[in-house]
């Protein structure tokens, strides 16, 4: 598969995978027991507990390891290095600091 089309690939899934997952705006809200709970906040203002849809969720989770922290930070400053900067790592850069403590 050349790089294009592996890139290609691999963001169709990513968008197919996000498609099928609980949507919204996931956000921790304290402890639940010992675990953490995460609740989406749906654009139509419901919320539901992520937990509750794990059947969902478990692949969204698992596609989006830490695993993939190293590969991402160094897209990042590949990103930075070319002017103008493109506005999808711009776009992605944005979001990923307002989720970070």
């Amino acid at each position: 598969m050349d790089p294009v089309q592996l890139l290609r690939t691999a963001a169709d899934r990513l968008d197919a995978l996000a498609a099928r997952t609980l949507p919204g705006d996931w956000r921790t809200s304290g402890l639940l027991a010992t675990r953490p709970e995460v609740v989406a906040h749906l654009p139509d203002g419901s919320t539901e507990h992520v937990a509750e849809a794990r059947a969902a969720t478990g692949a969204w989770i698992a596609a989006l390891s830490p695993a993939l922290a190293a590969p991402l930070a160094s897209w990042l400053r590949a990103a930075a290095a070319h002017q103008p900067v493109a506005p999808a790592a711009e776009a992605f850069a944005r979001t990923l600091l307002a989720r970070l403590p």
